[in-house]
């Protein structure tokens, strides 16, 4: 399927109109008495998504007060032969994995078996020197500075090809030296969950997989809960998709709709290789928040605790999980490929699960959106959901009189660097708005002045908008606040030839 702008993109249009006014699976439960969504309501704003982010399949289910109130199913799990999606349709969920890793080695810690502060050399043996500090926290909450193991797999599928196999691709890794000093940056790192998949098998004697089966999936009755990637023949399982605009190193000229293939190698499957159901999923919060998993409320308090840097400052990450801090409505989220989203309010009781086939649908953008239905206030609690929904009503060129207008009449609005940066690179690698994408790092240099990394974003997304000057301009600005700042100097170097 293909698409571009005009008459193309009116015939795609045309079959999403139909495909989520005629597919809407599944059961929808009646909400509890006090909430504020009425069923239509939501799922018109469901079908709505669908449309605008144009997703082939969608799951979501909610949970509200330790039950399932709502489960949905939209669209197609198979675009190919019109295979509608069910709730019993498999999907990848990719880094979502990370969450049932952390919850994992916090059964470890309640048993005694280890330690959070405790260094990794404590318990794996034959590391380099430079990691044996490193400790379980900072493995979880990505500030270990170790090199990300990615960059030695297949760009494309992170499959193994070139590189021989999983042992010496570990083996490799290890001769590279450190990214940055541990502790003092963030950097998403797959490193970081695959020694922590030895740790499990270390103390279990068994493989992580059969673990995660034993003591979570099992416990919790989760029977479309698997291992697995595109190799794997899995009954129930969707299929993926990606838009492409280059295709073999060639610009297509137009978007193009296609299947997408990814390997996820067994090293790796503790930070990005389960698929699962939204049903499945939601069920497994309410027995993590009912005590079926981690013993303790205190332990469940520590998964959802940020680490720290060496200065003190609050991490993005929990243990395994990111953690969005707010004046109230705290959200505790994990998200995955691009295609699925995991959300839990806590002091809402209240959670939200969306699973796409789509890779760039992006649903933790509109998770907010969607339990502002089961409690108004929650999306404007949070700054980039209320910022992206007054830019997208009145355009991105206006972002910053309306950015200037939100903090002015709300006190809470106090969007963070991360945050902005964040959504700033979706619109940008993942969505393919880099007009969109430059006027939210715009926002941030004003916001942040004395950012580097701001700037160094800035610099990107200028030269994805051919301003090649000025994101030199910008570049060398980011590497004289942080003269070891490499990206900068290689962009310039690159940029210079």
């Amino acid at each position: 399927m293909r698409v571009q702008r005009g008459q193309t993109w009116a015939v795609l249009a045309a079959y999403f109109i139909v495909l989520v006014n005629s597919l809407g699976f599944g059961q929808q439960r009646p909400a509890k008495e006090g909430t504020h969504q009425t069923p239509s309501e939501v799922d018109a704003f469901l079908r709505k998504k669908l449309s605008e982010r144009r997703i082939t399949g969608l799951q979501v289910t909610v949970v509200q007060q330790g039950k399932i109130v709502l489960s949905k199913s939209y669209g197609m799990a198979n675009v190919q032969d019109g295979v509608p999606v069910t709730n019993r349709s498999i999907f990848p969920i990719n880094s979502c994995t990370k969450a049932f890793t952390g919850v994992a080695i916090m059964q470890l810690v309640e048993e005694g078996k280890i330690d959070l502060s405790a260094p990794v050399s404590r318990y794996l043996d034959s590391l380099p020197q430079a990691w044996r500090p490193v400790t379980i926290r900072q493995l979880l909450t990505h500030v270990s500075g170790l090199p990300d193991i990615n960059q030695l797999l297949n760009p494309g599928t992170y499959g193994l090809e070139g590189v021989g196999t999983e042992e010496a691709a570990f083996a490799k890794i290890q001769t590279f030296p450190m990214d940055f000093p541990t502790g003092t940056q963030f950097s998403y790192n797959q490193t970081n969950y695959l020694l922590l998949g030895k740790i499990i098998d270390k103390f279990r004697g068994k493989p992580f997989a059969q673990v995660f089966k034993e003591r979570q999936f099992d416990v919790v009755g989760m029977p479309g809960t698997v291992f697995g990637d595109s190799r794997d023949v899995i009954p129930g399982m969707v299929q993926s998709y990606r838009y492409v605009t280059r295709l073999d190193g060639k610009p297509l000229g137009e978007e193009k709709l296609i299947t997408n293939y990814a390997e996820f190698p067994p090293m790796r499957r503790t930070a990005s290789g389960m698929n699962s159901t939204a049903e499945d999923m939601a069920r497994w919060i309410i027995a993590l928040q009912q005590g079926k998993l981690l013993k303790t409320k205190e332990a469940l308090k520590t998964l959802w605790t940020p680490g720290s840097y060496n200065n003190g400052s609050p991490t993005q990450w929990a243990l395994g999980w990111t953690v969005k801090p707010r004046p109230k409505h705290d959200a505790i989220l994990i998200t995955g490929g691009g295609r699925s989203a995991m959300c839990v309010y806590p002091e809402d009781e209240l959670a939200i699960v969306v699973l796409t086939n789509l890779a760039g649908s992006y649903p933790e953008e509109f998770v907010d959106e969607l339990a502002g239905f089961f409690n108004p206030a929650i999306p404007l609690s949070d700054p980039i959901t209320a910022l992206r929904m007054q830019l997208e009503k009145q355009g991105f060129d206006q972002a910053s009189a309306i950015f200037a207008e939100l903090k002015r009449t709300n006190p809470g609005f106090q969007p963070t660097e991360t945050d902005l940066n964040d959504w700033g690179y979706r619109l940008l690698n993942g969505q393919g708005k880099p007009k969109e994408a430059l006027a939210v790092f715009k926002l941030i240099v004003k916001q942040y002045p004395d950012s580097w990394n701001a700037y160094d974003s800035l610099g990107e997304a200028l030269l994805k908008n051919g301003r090649k000057e000025e994101a030199i301009s910008m570049y060398q600005k980011s590497v004289t606040l942080n003269p070891d700042n490499q990206n900068g100097k290689k962009m310039l170097e690159w940029i210079a030839k």
